[in-house]
């Protein structure tokens, strides 16, 4: 049973997991559950628990995140869309620095950011456009390292000068701005993989496992190791699927 209304010890833990990830801005306490915002990750969290020394409560509103999860929900009454329990403090920590990663890149966050902040800026010559390119490109990457925790999925290599933002579906072949800096058209590989997928050399299918074109040489395909394939979303799937169709052109 859900504590209401919340103790000190419950309610100042409470804040402090929800600021210590981002979501500073609480909005209040409803049966029990405390409610918070952030002004960078979307989407609304509530946290309770059943007492001091747990279980904790953890409701979420924003189904991106939610079917990112994809954890079990708890059967218990509240907020949000879905809730989940935690046995510990510690647990519901490292899911809120999940939450608050997926909160900053999904669904449009990327694309408000950028609006934001080309609103005033000019765009009637080339050096103009090019500079509005680049911001977004910059924060597709800064949400794509966010997606993927920082790490190369195939490798795990998290090295920052050795990741790339490699877009599924090219830049420059994307209808509107919101498909360019969606996450789920980018995979954040490290450099050789990059360059690879960028040239149509490699693709992957749809358990995230690697295919090669027959153009790349036994030797490239050697040096081309990985430990674990990628988890992939039906959203990347589906723009993989137009990926493998480069492959076949070229074959």
């Amino acid at each position: 049973m859900i504590e209401s209304p919340q103790s000190f010890i419950v309610s100042t833990e409470c804040s402090k997991a929800a600021e210590q990830h981002g979501f500073r801005r609480r909005l209040g306490e409803t049966d029990g559950w405390a409610a918070f915002q952030s002004t960078t990750a979307q989407g609304t969290i509530w946290l309770a628990a059943e007492a001091p020394a747990g279980s904790w409560f953890l409701a979420l509103d924003h189904l991106g995140v939610i079917q990112e999860l994809n954890f079990p929900v708890a059967d218990v009454s509240g907020p949000g869309r879905v809730r989940f329990a935690f046995d510990t403090l510690g647990v519901l920590y490292a899911v809120l620095h999940r939450v608050y990663e997926l909160g900053t890149s999904l669904p449009d966050a990327p694309l408000r950011e950028f609006e934001r902040r080309i609103a005033d800026m000019p765009r009637t010559t080339e050096a103009e456009r090019l500079v509005v390119q680049r911001i977004g490109q910059d924060i597709f990457r800064a949400r794509l390292m966010d997606y993927w925790q920082g790490r190369c999925p195939l490798t795990g290599i998290s090295d920052t000068a050795l990741l790339r933002a490699s877009h599924i579906i090219p830049w420059s072949e994307c209808e509107s701005d919101a498909e360019r800096l969606d996450v789920h058209n980018g995979l954040l590989l490290s450099a050789l993989w990059d360059a690879a997928f960028d040239r149509a050399l490699v693709t992957f299918d749809d358990d995230g496992k690697p295919e090669f074109s027959p153009d790349l040489s036994e030797q490239a395909r050697e040096e081309l190791r990985w430990s674990s394939p990628i988890a992939l979303t039906n959203d990347h799937r589906g723009r993989l699927g137009r990926h493998r169709e480069r492959i076949r052109v070229r074959s």
